[in-house]
């Protein structure tokens, strides 16, 4: 099982200093989150929360995934650099083949596009961009971006898309581009995840049952679709100061990857020295032992 660290809820002061850190411990990747905008007011339509509020304010600090993660890869040599998630459909697909083509090669190859399809409707209708068919074209993105990353001409002609004949150069490092891996936990999310993704991306708080269950759902898709001899990463959040029995009964349950967080406290910000001595006990006493 690999281990990653998601800069959710930590400081941008301190990002340099943790991905060195994560680096230096063991940790297989880092990860950025990604909203483009919040409405004033968030409405209860967060869909991975009993009450279906999301844990954020819309005044929480939003910083550019790919700024961020250029900046950890000039700072590390192997760790992988991954979004969870960015929102496919708030942006012409272009801008996105663009961004991660860039970031793919001057990390060496080193780009995880984690993507999904967005929950929040005022979100979409802030940048100007349709709600209700964002999962129809986040389909043809998918095509469109693999299309940029692999083909020497490329034309599409889809529903929501159009253009071409057209050039798109450089290609990625990693070949034959990298790994896109979906977020989602509806029956159409898993599906779309197993017919068009590298993997799935899903939030902490699930069992090894619960796992079993998603990882079946998957695999009928990954069936259906002739990929199932694929490489195929699956991805949650654990559980905060996790015992290694925690993870070991995750990874038998098929999740090959956990997002590992330092211990923090909800009354008081966590400074830096005690972050990064939480950091290297994950690094001894979890990930040495994975």
């Amino acid at each position: 099982m690999k281990a990653g660290f998601s800069f959710f809820g930590v400081s941008p002061r301190t990002f340099a200093f943790l991905a060195r850190k994560a680096e230096e411990v063991g940790f297989e990747s880092l990860w950025m989150p990604e909203h483009l905008v919040f409405p004033t007011e968030l409405p209860a339509t967060y869909p991975y929360a009993a009450d279906n509020r999301a844990p954020i304010e819309p005044g929480t600090p939003l910083y550019d995934p790919w700024v961020t993660l250029a900046f950890a890869a000039a700072l590390t040599d192997k760790v992988r650099l991954g979004t969870s998630v960015y929102i496919l459909p708030l942006r012409n697909p272009f801008v996105t083949a663009r961004a991660v083509v860039t970031l793919d090669r001057l990390s060496q190859g080193r780009v995880i596009l984690g993507v999904g399809i967005g929950w929040l409707k005022e979100e979409f209708e802030a940048v100007g961009e349709a709600f209700d068919n964002r999962a129809e074209r986040t389909t043809e993105i998918v095509e469109i971006l693999k299309a940029l990353w692999t083909q020497d001409t490329i034309e599409y002609h889809g529903k929501h898309y159009s253009f071409g004949p057209v050039k798109f150069s450089p290609k990625p490092a990693q070949k034959p581009h990298p790994p896109i891996e979906f977020g989602g936990e509806t029956p159409a999310a898993l599906r779309r995840a197993g017919t068009l993704g590298d993997g799935w991306i899903g939030v902490g708080g699930h069992t090894p049952d619960g796992i079993r269950e998603i990882v079946q759902r998957i695999d009928r898709a990954r069936e259906a679709a002739g990929r199932l001899d694929q490489p195929f990463d699956i991805t949650i959040g654990a559980p905060q100061d996790p015992s290694l029995d925690d993870l070991k009964r995750l990874e038998e349950a098929g999740v090959t990857r956990v997002y590992l967080r330092p211990v923090t406290h909800a009354e008081k910000r966590i400074e830096l020295p005690e972050l990064l001595a939480s950091m290297e006990r994950l690094g001894n006493d979890i990930i040495a032992k994975l």
